[in-house]
C-alpha cells in the first residue's frame, strides 16, 4: 500500500486560493476533476512545480516529476473545489497525523 506526505505548498496554494475566493462551492467533484488529458494539457504549459501545487499529497518514494508523485488533486487548475477537498478530507486527516 502507498504512503503519502502533505504536500505542505499546495496546501499554501489552497489557503492563497480560498482568500482570494478563488473557489467553487457547489460542483461534482466526480464531473470537474481533471482527467488525463487536462494533466497532461496543464503540463503542456506549466512546470511540475505549478503541477505539484495542486495535489495535497506526495506519494512516498515515487520519482519526482512524474504524475505517479503527486497525489490528491484539489481543484481543476484554475479554481479549488470544496467537492475536491471533501475527496481529500478524510486521507488528509490521516496524512496530518501520521506526518506530526
Amino acid at each position: 500500500m502507498a504512503s503519502y506526505a502533505v504536500n505542505d505548498r499546495a496546501v499554501a496554494r489552497a489557503r492563497k486560493l480560498i482568500e482570494g475566493r478563488r473557489y467553487v462551492l457547489d460542483s461534482d467533484w466526480g464531473d470537474v476533476q481533471p482527467s488525463a488529458g487536462d494533466q497532461n494539457a496543464f503540463l503542456e504549459s506549466h512546470s511540475w512545480d505549478d503541477y505539484a501545487e495542486w495535489h495535497l499529497g506526495l506519494t512516498e518514494g515515487a520519482a519526482d516529476e512524474t504524475k505517479a508523485r503527486y497525489a490528491f488533486v484539489y481543484g481543476d487548475f484554475r479554481r479549488l473545489h470544496r467537492s475536491g477537498i471533501i475527496a481529500c478530507h478524510y486521507l488528509l486527516q490521516l496524512l496530518d497525523a501520521t506526518s506530526a
